[in-house]
């Protein structure tokens, strides 16, 4: 089969982390007789820079005629260290969900039996952790009404939602917990926002529609403090964008690494794959940035194509990678692997899983097997 994806590296780290994600599409496009068209093109610091816009028209037109979108990272220092900045990195990502109607962002939040004494949890805590983040993603706060003073001394920003933006991303969860252990919990403040009550009504009328799904609510400072103490007890969390924000990148510390986490923005007719980690800008360059969430995120978009068993071969690689320790600094620091071995390892088990401890010992060699 054919697909054309549209390829935006970006800022920081995610050139050298995206490049580690198309190999790993192209081990399986030769693996599984696929061919994958890539066309790249900027988004983010590196497009101000050039174009003055962060999301320029034609990386906006190459997105909406693709069949998906494979992002690295955005952000740089210099526009982080200026709050006066008129132009930002992040107004690329946030207009680009918002042309493509990106409405709904999948976080998977795995606790990795390798990983385990990473995390700064107990393992008996998070052991078992499997946990899939909805969040509503194209409303709410982000995207309400912002207003300064003259004096510039108070300062508003205006928070809407309407039933047909929950309805929307509430169905993708439910649907999701019918796979999974059919069991939904919404995160709101519904005891002090309206837009929370209406969270909590338009959900509650919807679970009618699921009935083998067990539907449980948690005001989000308690959801934050739960995420903590036992976050096993999670299966599907289905919640707004500000506090989806948050909440997801609590999670994050659950699995010992945020180079693990993938991250997925899905609407009707486009969706986005990008790792959550950021630019990360202090590794660009030194080639030790962990390239697993940015290859997780590409089995994430063979998921979205129906490519599943594709999908599940470079789950299967990533890991075989933790297993035998082919891990980046973040998880090993006493035997680290630069990212682009982390890459060629992950792309070489692909093509050759029966050879695979062979493989093991070529790499420690320095021998990669990939011609």
């Amino acid at each position: 089969m054919k697909f054309n994806i549209a390829v935006i590296p970006g800022d920081g780290i995610g050139p050298e982390v995206i490049e580690q994600a198309k190999k790993a599409l192209n081990a399986v496009a030769d693996v599984y007789d696929h061919t994958f068209l890539y066309k790249e093109a900027l988004m983010g610091a590196c497009a101000i820079d050039k174009t003055g816009n962060p999301l320029p028209d034609k990386t906006l037109t190459l997105c909406k005629q693709s069949d998906a979108i494979l992002f690295g990272a955005i952000g740089d220092p210099k526009y982080d260290n200026d709050p006066t900045a008129k132009v930002r990195p992040e107004q690329g990502l946030l207009r680009l969900r918002k042309e493509l109607g990106l409405f709904s962002n999948l976080r998977p939040v795995k606790a990795y039996d390798k990983l385990i004494k990473n995390s700064p949890l107990k393992e008996e805590v998070i052991k078992g952790t499997d946990i899939a983040i909805y969040r509503e993603l194209t409303g709410g706060v982000y995207f309400g009404i912002k207003e300064l003073s003259d004096d510039g001394k108070i300062a508003f920003d205006g928070c809407s939602y309407s039933e047909e933006e929950i309805e929307r991303v509430a169905h993708l969860a439910f649907k999701a917990s019918q796979t999974r252990r059919k069991k939904l919990t919404l995160v709101d403040k519904a005891n002090v926002l309206e837009t929370s009550r209406l969270w909590r009504k338009t959900v509650t009328n919807l679970a009618t529609q699921y009935p083998d799904v067990k539907l449980e609510f948690l005001f989000v400072d308690n959801a934050a403090m739960q995420l903590i103490l036992n976050p096993k007890q999670f299966d599907v969390i289905l919640t707004e964008n500000l506090f989806g924000d948050i909440i997801s990148d609590e999670a994050s510390v659950i699995g010992g690494s945020i180079g693990l986490l993938a991250s997925a923005s899905i609407g009707k007719e486009n969706a986005l794959f990008e790792p959550i980690h950021g630019s990360f800008p202090q590794a660009k360059g030194k080639d030790i940035a962990n390239p697993l969430a940015s290859i997780l995120s590409a089995a994430m978009l063979l998921e979205h194509l129906g490519l599943h068993e594709e999908a599940q071969t470079i789950e299967k690689a990533v890991e075989k990678s933790l297993e035998l320790g082919i891990t980046t600094e973040d998880i090993n620091s006493e035997k680290a692997f630069s990212t682009s071995k982390v890459g060629d390892f992950i792309a070489d088990y692909i093509q050759h899983q029966e050879d695979s401890n062979l493989n093991f010992q070529n790499i420690h060699m320095g021998q990669i097997t990939i011609i």
